[in-house]
């Protein structure tokens, strides 16, 4: 069985609401959470407004999931206002971090600038947060626990987050968690249509509780139907979680090959 740690993702920016740029960090840290034994239960994309987001967080963190990252809102400008919402939503003030205030010093004085009000803004966390370093850009991350809630903000910036993720908010939270080992397969069925291999995708989950079965339709449900099947299971017991998933992948294609569907792919 899957330990019981959820995960919610926040993705903020106009930018991204209205579609102007693609939102491949709810992608990326949906992925990775995943492979980390992590039940994402969703990802909410809103703009950069402060009254909004600490809505939101406060309706999440009311669920107590086990950690809420947000991505996007640490920088300079005016609209770079993420961790005031944390902090309200939180029920915390506001206060400049020293170790962070080092570190967008640090950044700067590189290139000889002086702490403008713009850029110690983002040396500004709620209180008893632990800063995350920024080795790519300049603006610091947030580690906050709160009621039993850790909450990671990173910037909107790919690349900056993605290097801050891997570098030192995933291997934080490997040490936090028991490892769960992921177990995935995926095969092709070509000539059935989903509707009809939906009810044997449920009565096998009835008999296995502890994986996740998805159809994605590929081709046309009634001419040219094909479905890429997906099954997963998640256990901190590697062998069993194995032993489970091809079982289940096994009596899928079966039944499926019993209603005259071609398979294509593994365990075929």
């Amino acid at each position: 069985m899957r330990a019981p740690r959820s995960a919610w993702l926040f993705t903020l920016g106009n930018e991204v609401v209205q579609g102007r740029v693609v939102n491949t960090n709810a992608s990326y840290l949906g992925r990775r959470l995943t492979l980390l034994g992590f039940d994402v239960r969703g990802n909410i994309s809103l703009v950069d407004d402060v009254s909004l987001v600490t809505e939101f967080l406060k309706y999440v963190m009311s669920k107590k999931p086990t950690l809420i990252v947000t991505t996007g809102g640490l920088g300079p400008t005016y609209d770079d206002r993420t961790l005031e919402a944390v902090a309200k939503a939180a029920g915390l003030n506001l206060v400049l971090n020293e170790e962070a205030l080092m570190m967008v010093r640090e950044k700067y004085s590189e290139k000889g600038l002086e702490l403008t009000e713009d850029r110690v803004k983002m040396a500004y966390l709620p209180e008893g947060s632990i800063p995350i370093p920024n080795n790519v850009g300049t603006a610091p991350g947030c580690w906050l626990e709160v009621s039993g809630t850790i909450i990671v903000s990173l910037p909107g910036v790919p690349r900056e987050l993605e290097a801050m993720w891997e570098n030192w908010v995933e291997p934080r939270l490997r040490k936090l968690f028991p490892e769960i080992h992921i177990v995935e397969r995926m095969f092709r069925v070509i000539g059935i249509p989903e509707s009809s291999v939906a009810p044997i995708v449920k009565k096998i989950l009835k008999a296995y509780g502890n994986v996740y079965i998805k159809t994605h339709p590929k081709g046309h449900e009634i001419r040219a139907p094909v479905l890429d099947v997906y099954v997963m299971g998640a256990s901190e017991n590697l062998e069993g979680v194995k032993r489970t998933v091809d079982e289940v992948v096994k009596r899928l294609i079966n039944e499926l090959k019993g209603l005259g569907g071609r398979i294509e792919g593994i365990n075929a």
